[in-house]
């Protein structure tokens, strides 16, 4: 939900969002005036400038998390969070407060019964009185889920819709419809092509009120108008399952780092000396893994999640133009990240990681994705596993039961063991993922626009010349899988200048 309520005899008014703030609110004041939307570029004061922070932040994130937005005078109000506005200003608040309860104990078969009927519930509340509804199925582990319980409640072959791709390593269709045989689902499939990239590219980056580089916004945008032209009303999507449940593999990655923090200080203080730029033993094939892996884990979280981040590694004053870099504060996006990781301070560790998730991955990336795809292709959509109650049932499951030693989302795929076929609980997370970069290397029209789009971002004077040059003709056709990336996030951010602020320049 999104609320606002005006309270006149007060002079108040109280805004807020739900959990992960599925449907968003934006406000500014100014002069006296309080613009309230769900997107930030209408509730804008005269003054439209730009906030530059805000586009360094959506290079480092890919997005812009709130409360900034692209512009200077416009908030967006986090998730579970509200805001309160009256003569003495705006004052800010949370209204979910993040506490696990980690040391109860359930017998596994009662607590699988209970998941099992809370995800039924779900469905059955998000159909509503809708008559034709759908399901996002890419054949992953929550989107079977979703789309196997919607056949259930229906009592029918519930309309299954998937993305794929004509490229190795990215086309996921084949579990798909494993899913959907097994479910008996009425599946539609469409296959994403280059021809459409540069038929939406410019339109799906316009249509969001800021810029946003989740390429998967794409695909889903073709499932969900594919959807709406069978005559669906509304999509259930599975988002939600992998940050509740403990299902990104990078969760197993940090455990395996943190590890390292539970070794004596002292000791710690013996071995990282000798993992230094100049050591010998980086110089010996097994030896170099082992300093690779203190020097890594002894980054502390989450500064360690952008370790590998790619416009840090890129070198941000090698990519942006010391103009644009003039004023900026590096270091901001990690004080945002410091400040979400340390709301559930005593949480286990996997609790942290999904907490931090919860806000970065969901809140500000993936719903907004959907949300986006959705509202463009003209159709509702629901995310069952997102349900107050689903959530209120993770926050009490055992930590070791989402993160099993290694083993990603222990509990969801035990517990949906039988329901879901093999094949699926034992695959690896995949999603619409879209093969840019690869596309781009070999389709002329693609590199066309994407270079056109970088050499503007050049004479608005954000982006250094001599960086478009190597991205594009040096990197990119070595590694187009990797840097393409970067090509598709500088590429959105120049599209969406382009619909809203085309005379926007530094120069």
């Amino acid at each position: 939900y999104a609320l606002v309520i005006i309270d006149g005899s007060q002079r108040q008014v109280f805004a807020a969002t739900d959990r992960f703030a599925s449907e968003t609110l934006c406000y500014s004041l100014a002069d006296g005036v309080l613009r309230i939307s769900d997107r930030a570029d209408c509730c804008v004061p005269p003054d439209r400038s730009l906030d530059r922070q805000a586009i360094y932040d959506y290079l480092f994130f890919h997005m812009i998390p709130a409360p900034r937005t692209i512009f200077e005078a416009v908030s967006r109000i986090p998730a579970a969070s509200g805001a309160l506005f009256s003569a003495s200003g705006c004052e800010q608040m949370r209204h979910w407060p993040l506490r696990f309860q980690e040391d109860r104990r359930v017998p596994f078969d009662s607590a699988r019964q209970d998941f099992r009927r809370l995800i039924r519930q779900s469905v059955v509340d998000q159909i509503g009185d809708q008559s034709q509804v759908g399901a996002f199925l890419s054949g992953g582990t929550d989107s079977s889920t979703v789309a196997g319980m919607l056949c259930d409640v229906l009592g029918k072959p519930a309309q299954t819709y998937s993305i794929g791709f004509e490229a190795e390593g990215y086309d996921e269709m084949e579990y798909a419809r494993l899913a959907a045989r097994h479910f008996g689902c009425t599946h539609h499939e469409y296959y994403v092509t280059p021809q459409d990239l540069l038929a939406s590219i410019g339109d799906i980056a316009r249509f969001h009120d800021q810029p946003f580089g989740n390429s998967s916004a794409l695909p889903s945008y073709y499932c969900a108008r594919m959807a709406r032209q069978d005559g669906c009303t509304r999509m259930l999507a599975g988002d939600g399952g992998d940050e509740l449940f403990g299902g990104n593999s990078r969760y197993a990655t940090q455990r395996v780092f943190q590890a390292y923090q539970a070794i004596p200080g002292p000791l710690r203080g013996l071995v990282e000396p000798l993992c230094g730029d100049g050591s010998l033993l980086r110089k010996i094939p097994l030896a170099r893994q082992a300093t690779g892996y203190v020097r890594h884990s002894r980054i502390p979280m989450p500064d360690r999640l952008q370790s590998f981040n790619l416009f840090l590694r890129l070198d941000p004053a090698q990519v942006m133009t010391p103009e644009f870099l003039d004023g900026i504060d590096p270091d901001e996006p990690f004080r945002h990240m410091r400040r979400t990781w340390n709301e559930c301070p005593d949480a286990a560790f996997i609790n942290r990681m999904l907490a931090y998730d919860w806000r970065y991955t969901l809140a500000d990336s993936d719903l907004p994705k959907v949300r986006g795809a959705t509202a463009m292709a003209g159709i509702e959509v629901g995310y069952p596993l997102l349900d107050d109650r689903l959530v209120d049932f993770s926050m009490v499951l055992e930590p070791e039961w989402k993160l099993r030693r290694l083993k990603l989302r222990w509990f969801f795929k035990e517990a949906l063991r039988g329901f879901l076929p093999d094949e699926i609980i034992t695959k690896k997370k995949h999603g619409f993922g879209l093969p840019y970069g690869p596309w781009m290397a070999r389709d002329p029209a693609l590199r066309d626009l994407a270079r056109d789009s970088l050499e503007n971002l050049v004479a608005r004077g954000l982006v250094q010349s001599k960086f478009v040059e190597a991205l594009l003709d040096h990197h990119l056709p070595d590694h187009p899988g990797y840097y393409g990336e970067m090509v598709w996030i500088l590429m959105m951010l120049e599209q969406w200048l382009r619909g809203q602020e085309p005379a926007y320049s530094l120069t």
